[in-house]
C-alpha cells in the first residue's frame, strides 16, 4: 500500500503514518518536518521516474510506502502519477488543505466560481490568457512561471495576491500587489500560488456547477446585441463560421483587428478565450468596451493602426481580420507570421483575395475560403414574408501547416 499524506499548509502529518513505512518520498522541508522511522529509506523528490521506479520495488514486494506531498496531493498533484503507475486501488490518499484554497481562505474570498491553472512545468502563455480573460484565477507557479512573470503580462488594473510558503507560521507571507509591484521583484522560492483578481467581477454570483464559466448556449449573436455604426458589424452568418474556424477556447489568446464593434472579440471572450481588439477610431474603441461590459466579458482594446499596432501584441493563438483597406495584404502577412494556429479574414472586395490567400500561403498556412451570401426572412405588407439579401462577404482561412521534427510540413 502506498500512503500519500497531504502536508505543508497547516495540516500535521499523523505520527501512526510515518510509523510503519519503511519508504518515504517527498520533497526535502517535508522529509525534514518528520521523524523517520529506523531504517526507514529516504527518497528526495526531484525528477519523479527515478523515485516512482524505487516506488515500485517496493510495492512488488508488498512493502509500506509513504509519499508526503504538499496540500492536497489529488489536486494537480503526485496522485495522478502514483495511480496511473500502480493503480488507484493501492493508494490511501489523506488530503491536505490545498494551495489554492488556502489563498483564498487568508483573503476572504469563495473559490467555487475561480479558473485554477497550473504554470509549473507548463507553458506561462496559457495562465497569462486565462488571466487576461477571467476575473478570478488562481495560478499554481514554478519556476520561470511566478509572480513576476505574470505581473509583466497580465492587464495593469488586476490585483496580484501572492502567497508564499503556506502553512508555515514563522514564513507564510500573503501579499496584495499591483502586477508592476510584482513584475519589479525578486519572490524567491516560496511562492504557492498567485491570485489574479478583477477586482469589479471577483465577486460573481452562486454557482450550481464550479471551475470555469459554462459555455454559452448559444453564439453568433444577432447584431442587435452589439452597438455599432451605421451596420458595420460582422453579420451572423459570417461570425458563425468565423468562430467555427477560430476554435477560442480557455487558455487561448485571439486578435480581432479591425475590429469595429469588437463582436467578434466579445463573441471569443464568451466562449473563454483571451481576447484583444485593435481599432483604429476612439469612438470605436468605446464601441467596444461598452459591448465587452454588455456582455460581461474582458476584451483588451487598443486604439491604434494595423498592422504597427501588432508589434507590441503577445502573439495570438488565432486572428480574425474584419478590416484593413489597402493595407489589407500587410496586415494579413504580419498576423500570419505570428499566429501559432489560424487566421481568418473576412473581405467585403473580391479583389483583395489573392493578396490575402498570398499572404497566409507565404507564411506556411494551408488556405482555404468560401463566399458567404445569405437571405434573411422580412416582413411585407398583408402578413406575408419575403427573402432579403445581405452583401456577400468572402471568408479565407488559414490554417498552420505543422511541422515534424525534421522540418518537414505534416
Amino acid at each position: 500500500m502506498i500512503t500519500v499524506i497531504g502536508t505543508g499548509t497547516g495540516a500535521p502529518v499523523p505520527p501512526e503514518a510515518v510509523a510503519g513505512a519503511e519508504l518515504v518520498v517527498g520533497g526535502r522541508r517535508h522529509l525534514d518536518a518528520v521523524r523517520l522511522p529506523a531504517g526507514a529509506e529516504r527518497v528526495v523528490l526531484g525528477p519523479l521516474a527515478p523515485a516512482l521506479d524505487i516506488v515500485e520495488e517496493y510495492v512488488g514486494k508488498d512493502r509500506p510506502v509513504l509519499v508526503l506531498a504538499s496540500g492536497d496531493p489529488g489536486f494537480f498533484g503526485i496522485v495522478r502519477a502514483l495511480a496511473e503507475r500502480f493503480g488507484a486501488d493501492r493508494l490511501d490518499v489523506r488530503a491536505g488543505v490545498s494551495s489554492v484554497a488556502a489563498a483564498f481562505a487568508r483573503v476572504g474570498l469563495p473559490w467555487d466560481d475561480a479558473v485554477v491553472v497550473s504554470a509549473h512545468g507548463r507553458e506561462l502563455r496559457t495562465a497569462v490568457n486565462v488571466c487576461r480573460a477571467h476575473p478570478k484565477v488562481a495560478v499554481l507557479t514554478g519556476p520561470g512561471a511566478g509572480p513576476a512573470e505574470l505581473g509583466a503580462a497580465v492587464p495593469a488594473d488586476r490585483l496580484l495576491v501572492v502567497a508564499s510558503a503556506l502553512g508555515d507560521p514563522e514564513r507564510e507571507r500573503v501579499e496584495r500587489v499591483t502586477p508592476a509591484e510584482a513584475a519589479a521583484r525578486d519572490w524567491g522560492t516560496t511562492v504557492s500560488v498567485v491570485l489574479c483578481l478583477d477586482g469589479t467581477r471577483a465577486l460573481g454570483p452562486v454557482r450550481t456547477v464550479a471551475g470555469a464559466p459554462a459555455r454559452p448556449a448559444g453564439w453568433a449573436l444577432d447584431e442587435g446585441g452589439f452597438a455599432h455604426r451605421d451596420s458595420m458589424i460582422t453579420k451572423f452568418e459570417v461570425r458563425a463560421l468565423a468562430l467555427a474556424r477560430l476554435g477560442p477556447r480557455l487558455g487561448d489568446l485571439v486578435w480581432d483587428v479591425g475590429a469595429g464593434s469588437g463582436s467578434v472579440a466579445v463573441e471569443c471572450a464568451r466562449l473563454g478565450a483571451a481576447a484583444v481588439a485593435v481599432e483604429k477610431t476612439a469612438d470605436g474603441v468605446e464601441r467596444i468596451a461598452a459591448n465587452a461590459r454588455a456582455h460581461g466579458v474582458y476584451v483588451d482594446v487598443v486604439c491604434d493602426m494595423a498592422p504597427d499596432a501588432l508589434t507590441a501584441l503577445p502573439d495570438p493563438d488565432a486572428v480574425f481580420i474584419g478590416g484593413g483597406g489597402a493595407e489589407l495584404p500587410a496586415i494579413v502577412a504580419a498576423c500570419a507570421l505570428r499566429a501559432r494556429r489560424t487566421v481568418v479574414v473576412a473581405m467585403a472586395a473580391l479583389d483583395r483575395v489573392p493578396a490575402a490567400r498570398e499572404a497566409l500561403t507565404g507564411a506556411g498556412f494551408s488556405c482555404d475560403g468560401v463566399l458567404l451570401q445569405s437571405s434573411r426572412l422580412a416582413p411585407l405588407p398583408g402578413d406575408v414574408t419575403r427573402l432579403a439579401a445581405t452583401n456577400p462577404v468572402f471568408l479565407l482561412w488559414g490554417t498552420r501547416i505543422p511541422v515534424s521534427d525534421e522540418g518537414v510540413a505534416q
